[in-house]
C-alpha cells in the first residue's frame, strides 16, 4: 500500500490538469497553452484562490503605486474578488487577449473558464479581461492597462471601452504606432556576416 508521501509525489509528476500546460509567454510573463486539442464548450479550469473583499482587494493591489499593472484579482461579485496570488492555480496564468478564445463564467461562487472555439494544442490560450472602463480615464490609463495580445484585433488595452470613448482608442494606437517607430529607428543596427 502506497504511503502519504508516495501519493503526494505521483500527484506532483502526474499532470494537474489534462488540457493545460504552463510556459513563457510571448504577450505577458509566463501563459497557459493548451497541451491537445481542446473542443469548443469545453470547461477548462476553476479560477481559484483566496475570496476577499473589494476593500481588501484594493488595499492589495494599489494600481496608483505601481509601476506597471499586474493583478491576479477576479471579481466574482460586488462584494467579493479572488485573489489567485494567494492559494490560486494555472488559471491566474491565463493571459487576456483581445480576439479570445476563451471566456470566463460567474456560476454561482465559481469562475470558470471554458473554450470559446477550437483550441488547437500548442496555442496559448486567453480571455478578455474586460477591465471597467471608469469615469474620467484617460488614454493614459489605457496606456496603464496595455495590452500586447498581437492579435489583427488588439485594442491596446484590458480595459472595455465603451463606444462613446473610442477616440480613446483612436489616440492609444496612434501613440502605439509613434513609440514604435521611435524604438525601431534607435535601434543599433548590425552589418550581417557570414559564417565559414
Amino acid at each position: 500500500m502506497p504511503t502519504a508521501s508516495k501519493k503526494k509525489a505521483a500527484r506532483k509528476r502526474s499532470p494537474a490538469n489534462k488540457w493545460l500546460v504552463l510556459r513563457r509567454s510571448r504577450i505577458h510573463g509566463r501563459g497557459v497553452y493548451a497541451r491537445a486539442d481542446i473542443p469548443k464548450g469545453t470547461r477548462l479550469i476553476e479560477y481559484t484562490g483566496e475570496r476577499i473583499s473589494n476593500a481588501e482587494a484594493d488595499r492589495r493591489y494599489d494600481d496608483e503605486s505601481m509601476k506597471s499593472h499586474h493583478t491576479f484579482l477576479f471579481i466574482l461579485n460586488n462584494r467579493t474578488c479572488i485573489d489567485a496570488a494567494s492559494g490560486g492555480n494555472i488559471s491566474r496564468f491565463i493571459n487576456h487577449k483581445c480576439d479570445p478564445n476563451c471566456v470566463a463564467w460567474i456560476e454561482g461562487q465559481h469562475i470558470w473558464i471554458d473554450a470559446l472555439r477550437d483550441i488547437p494544442q500548442g496555442e496559448e490560450l486567453g480571455y478578455d479581461y474586460e477591465f471597467d472602463f471608469l469615469p474620467g480615464y484617460k488614454v493614459e490609463d489605457l496606456e496603464f492597462y496595455g495590452c500586447r495580445c498581437g492579435s489583427p484585433k488588439c485594442r491596446g488595452t484590458i480595459v472595455d471601452v465603451p463606444k462613446s470613448k473610442r477616440h480613446l482608442l483612436q489616440e492609444l494606437k496612434r501613440r502605439r504606432t509613434a513609440r514604435e517607430a521611435s524604438q525601431a529607428k534607435a535601434a543599433p543596427r548590425r552589418r550581417a556576416t557570414t559564417h565559414r
